[in-house]
């Protein structure tokens, strides 16, 4: 085998761990950068942020098996942010109809309201963090990196 061919394969292997080490290195300055900006204007947390918007996403509610799964962390870790956010008056528990064992979260109509100006501060953050990028970039690396988790889904090996 050509040697320059097995060059370019570890360059190219190398370019691709770079770029992944520097996309961590990014997308933990601005998690941090949300983290800090939820708490000084919210006195929230970037977790129950999460939870809020995934609830938002479904009118109906969600079960807590549901919700962690859209949020991908375990029902240990939802079950805390979901009490101190239904004591705040922002969630309700709701039972299942037909099963006495289950119930959906969620927002209330206060939660809804807390969201939605949440909602859009974390938006204008974002955009200003990421102002350095065109709107055609943006939908490029969107897409990109899209493709990357689709990818994943697809080919699980």
């Amino acid at each position: 085998m050509d040697g320059s061919v097995d060059g370019a394969a570890d360059m190219a292997a190398k370019q691709r761990l770079r770029m992944w080490l520097r996309m961590l290195k990014s997308t933990r300055r601005v998690e941090s950068a949300l983290r800090d900006r939820l708490r000084r204007d919210f006195s929230s947390t970037l977790p129950r942020f999460d939870v809020l918007a995934a609830l938002d996403r479904f009118e109906d509610g969600l079960k807590m098996s549901a919700l962690s799964g859209v949020l991908r962390v375990s029902n240990g870790n939802v079950t805390g942010i979901v009490d101190r956010l239904a004591e705040e008056g922002l969630v309700v528990r709701v039972q299942v109809p037909g099963d006495r064992r289950a119930s959906l979260v969620r927002l209330t109509q206060k939660g809804k309201e807390v969201f939605a100006k949440q909602a859009l501060a974390h938006e204008t953050w974002i955009n200003e963090l990421l102002e350095d990028f065109t709107p055609e970039e943006a939908r490029m690396f969107s897409d990109r990196f899209d493709a990357v988790t689709h990818k994943d889904e697809e080919d699980p090996a």
